[in-house]
């Protein structure tokens, strides 16, 4: 099947993560919005009368006859197609568990620099994401990263879910990727601490499909637009 994948195309966003599986599996895909006119086509399938079951808003993939939307919807659905889910029932909804929780982890982030309203320009907000984001890196960074810490130390595998590399591996890596973007000052500190969680970052990274997805002109760059954004001011927190 060639899947084809509908998102932004100026941004990695919420789309890297079904791009993540979709790249590291090999698999046949479309960037839709990336082509041309592909921003109208886009629109079309969100306001198109004849989808019945419409999506809210891009990430959306579309399989077949099928329109799936919402990160975690989208690799619950991928994750056994491409071999990056376990077979089991138990451990699909385990991963799946964890994927709602990097969900959780995601919105945390995005309001860092957007607390009040993402209609509002950040310069807009400044004072309200300085404090927001002093309580993120001081408080909820720590917390996120020590749950997957011990997941991965009680797991006692290579693995979140697993032995094997499941689509909830991958998007821890671009957890801790689109991290130190945004905050490389906290994220330094807590590496320390996080040592399975890093290695398991490093793993994924040097996965041959995944790898070379890295460096090709594909991977879009962070920037000022994504979910992850770095302005120093708010890279603070308790660095003592």
């Amino acid at each position: 099947m060639r899947y084809e994948l509908y998102y932004w195309p100026g941004i990695q966003g919420r789309g890297e993560f079904a791009r993540l599986a979709l790249e590291d599996a090999g698999a046949d895909y479309l960037e839709v919005a990336r082509q041309t006119r592909g921003m109208a086509a886009m629109s079309r399938l969100l306001e198109s009368q004849a989808v019945k079951r419409p999506p809210f808003a891009p990430p959306f993939l579309k399989a077949g006859k099928l329109v799936i939307a919402q990160t975690a919807n989208i690799l619950f659905y991928l994750g056994p197609r491409l071999g990056l889910a376990p077979k089991q029932e138990a451990g699909r909804l385990w991963g799946h568990q964890l994927q709602l929780t990097i969900a959780d982890w995601v919105a945390e982030v995005h309001d860092t620099h957007h607390p009040v309203a993402g209609s509002l320009y950040y310069e807009e907000q400044k004072r309200e994401a300085r404090r927001r984001a002093e309580n993120f890196t001081s408080e909820r960074l720590p917390k996120f990263l020590n749950y997957f810490e011990q997941v991965l130390e009680r797991n006692g595998s290579r693995g979140l879910v697993g032995n094997k590399v499941s689509y909830v591996d991958l998007s821890l890596f671009q957890m801790i990727e689109g991290l130190r973007y945004a905050f490389p000052r906290a994220m330094t500190k807590q590496e320390r601490n996080h040592r399975r969680v890093i290695a398991l970052h490093d793993r994924v990274a040097a996965r041959p499909w995944l790898a070379a997805y890295l460096v090709s002109a594909r991977r879009l760059l962070f920037n000022q637009q994504g979910i992850f954004r770095h302005y120093p001011e708010l890279d603070t927190g308790n660095l003592k």
